[in-house]
């Protein structure tokens, strides 16, 4: 048995040799990735980026601005408009969610923006008391949005007790903290994008773990992975828990805006990815690169395969209510449907996508995916 173990190994070296060493073999040729990297970097910061943290701000000194009128005036007319105003500043903030880099990461301004579900007794104790420090880590789901949405809707059980509530020295300043601090935190990153960190993320065109191209997409896939798919919609549903959790949607309280905050997110997700810019203009983004790399390889566009994936998952939301914690109570099969179409598309962008850009995933997998 040896001995015969021998000559195959024999017969196999010799084939080996004879292959890598014949005189008419030729190298492989290997294909090099000459995209342009910084043109797809100089379009999303000024056609994408820029513009959506323009937006943001804008809509916060809205916001800020009907909360100073509802503060003097305290009346159900005024409250109607500063409602209005946290919804359209709660929907540009899903425009730039997915943009955690440079001073937005710096400062955490994710997390001092939207952690939910929020912390009702902490904000209730921090209005009595008014010894609150917004500026500590401790302080992340006693802020932002979601405690806005405590606020604005759910310290009463009626619009009287709500203005009631929020009459009182102690709610109003914590109301104008909370809608100044976010303002005021937009600003910081907006200004460092003007002035600052725009050149050095264009300049930073690389292919390495550290370069923008590399950041972006990593940052972009943590966002749509854990924020869109598994917090707006994995997480309430149960599928982390065992048992569904309605109370953990978004934006509770006011209750019927929490499938449209979603579709906001998700529509900022694909409108990034296909390059359609603020202004509706068609700029350089991950589907033409993904274009480039199909073409070039002779490969299947994996492009295509993610936005017929989105289509399915659009598909999908039709299904679900305005009001996502009603749809868990009523019919949960529905959101988990939707959640598993959002899954599909991890895999073509977490697996299909990073390899195609020969990029390497620099978070860590929290839930197994």
């Amino acid at each position: 048995m040896k001995s015969i173990q021998i000559i195959l190994l024999s017969l196999i070296t010799a084939l080996l040799v004879l292959v890598s060493c014949g005189d008419d073999s030729e190298p492989m040729e290997m294909f090099t990735d000459s995209f342009d990297r910084e043109a797809m970097l100089t379009d999303w910061a000024d056609g994408i980026i820029i513009p959506s943290f323009e937006n943001y701000v804008d809509a916060l000194g809205q916001f800020n601005t009907d909360k100073d009128e509802f503060i003097n005036k305290s009346t159900e007319e005024q409250l109607i408009e500063l409602r209005a105003s946290y919804i359209e500043a709660y929907k540009a903030w899903q425009r730039v969610a997915m943009f955690n880099i440079g001073k937005a990461e710096e400062i955490r301004l994710l997390n001092f923006t939207n952690v939910y579900p929020t912390d009702t007794e902490s904000i209730e104790e921090n209005i009595t008391t008014q010894d609150y420090n917004l500026t500590l880590p401790s302080s992340y789901d006693e802020q932002g949005f979601p405690a806005l949405d405590y606020l604005l809707y759910g310290v009463g059980d009626s619009d009287e007790m709500i203005l009631e509530v929020l009459s009182g020295a102690g709610a109003s300043t914590y109301l104008s903290d909370l809608i100044e601090n976010l303002h005021s935190n937009a600003e910081v990153v907006l200004e460092d994008w003007k002035s600052n960190y725009r050149s050095t993320f264009i300049n930073n065109s690389g292919s390495s773990a550290t370069a923008s191209v590399d950041k972006m997409v990593n940052d972009f896939l943590f966002y749509y992975e854990k924020y869109l798919r598994a917090g707006k919609i994995g997480i309430p549903a149960g599928v982390f828990s065992g048992s569904p959790i309605a109370t953990s949607v978004e934006a509770p309280y006011s209750a019927i805006y929490s499938k449209e905050l979603f579709l906001e997110g998700f529509d900022a997700v694909q409108d990034f990815f296909s390059g359609n810019s603020f202004d509706n203009s068609t700029v350089t983004s991950l589907k033409a690169y993904l274009d480039y790399i199909s073409v070039q390889n002779g490969t299947p566009n994996i492009a295509d395969l993610i936005i017929n994936q989105w289509m399915l998952v659009s598909d999908s939301l039709t299904e679900l209510s305005e009001d996502f914690s009603n749809q868990i109570n009523v019919d949960n099969s529905k959101m988990l449907a939707t959640y598993d179409e959002l899954q599909v598309a991890v895999v073509l962008l977490k697996v299909d996508m990073l390899q195609a850009l020969n990029i390497q995933v620099d978070f860590v997998d929290a839930d197994g995916d």
